[in-house]
């Protein structure tokens, strides 16, 4: 008797349980902020152009939060209007990835935060300056002593606040997140049979998760070779194994809608283009017309509810301040 009321009792637990439980997707949540004050300093750290050494690039320069967290071009525009060497991942998300860069070599946000501000080819500062530029101003300072306990100003704080707001980038309640939760109608017969064939066909061992990718490595072209004119290797350039090359972090595929061009080197402009590369030079397949319909009404779906920012007032530079360099070439 006891073995039969406890059976009961799973199955009942089995079929009241979530219908998504199970799925290889999970639900995006909404931001949980604990600790608002930090949030808004890396906000104001975020769209701060004085970080760069012209005096006019910020973080949301390649990453802009009113066009999808990228900035729709193939590779960045860079200090001297240098040509980046890759193309500019979403931030939207970004917290879910198991790594940062296409090649996975900053650990976490704070590491990522600080790498394009000393680049030569994207922000072309110094962190040294770049402290400065901030220290200077008593108005960032007071801030810092607000979040930090005292004013000081130092390149770990400053990639500590602007993480911290990044973290905070996330898109729930997409179409996709309402159907996994429950609501069959909310995307169409279109999306779910995409869905279906999403995971039919393979999609899925690498595109999973909350963000549907970001938790693994993959080769570019791994059943037939990825022709490129990009020089990106990819994990090689990180572990200098062969074995590397043209090894990239799976890309998320959340709000894939809005984060054209797509790849590494940002050479295709359309959701079914991409899908129909994707098919060919890594599962070794193909879709027809309707199917790959179906696949991109699918991806649509996972269009979230875009982060509502107001833009913050930055404070005046000063005597002190270090003066921009837009036009002048090392």
């Amino acid at each position: 008797m006891k073995t039969v009321t406890l059976t009961s009792l799973c199955i009942s637990i089995a079929l009241s349980a979530p219908a998504f439980a199970a799925e290889p997707i999970q639900v995006i949540e909404p931001a949980k902020i604990t600790q608002p004050e930090k949030v808004e300093l890396g906000k104001m750290l975020y769209f701060e152009p004085r970080l760069s050494k012209s005096g006019f690039i910020s973080c949301n320069s390649c990453h802009n939060l009113s066009i999808g967290g990228v900035d729709a071009i193939p590779t960045s525009i860079g200090d001297q209007w240098q040509e980046g060497p890759i193309n500019a991942p979403t931030v939207l998300n970004a917290d879910y990835m198991l790594a940062q860069f296409w090649d996975g070599r900053a650990k976490d946000l704070k590491e990522q935060a600080g790498g394009p501000i000393a680049n030569p080819k994207e922000m072309g500062f110094t962190h040294e300056l770049s402290v400065d530029t901030i220290a200077s101003m008593p108005a960032y300072r007071a801030v810092f002593k607000e979040v930090y306990g005292d004013d000081k100003v130092d390149m770990d704080r400053i990639t500590d606040a602007i993480a911290a707001f990044e973290k905070t980038l996330v898109t729930p309640n997409s179409p996709f997140d309402l159907y996994l939760k429950g609501d069959k109608q909310a995307i169409t017969a279109d999306a779910k049979a995409g869905y279906q064939l999403f995971k039919d066909r393979g999609c899925i061992a690498c595109h999973s998760g909350p963000a549907v990718g970001g938790t693994m490595y993959m080769k570019m072209g791994l059943i037939k070779p990825y022709h490129t004119d990009n020089p990106a290797e990819g994990r090689k350039a990180v572990t200098g194994k062969e074995a590397d090359k043209f090894v990239f972090k799976v890309p998320t595929l959340r709000n894939i809608e809005l984060t054209y061009p797509y790849f590494h080197d940002g050479s295709v402009w359309t959701l079914e283009e991409a899908v129909n590369t994707m098919i060919d030079i890594q599962l070794g397949q193909s879709l027809t017309e309707q199917e790959t319909a179906q696949m991109v009404s699918f991806l649509k779906s996972l269009t979230g509810e875009q982060p509502q920012i107001t833009l913050p007032i930055l404070p005046p530079s000063n005597h002190k301040t270090p003066r921009p360099q837009p036009f002048v070439a090392d």
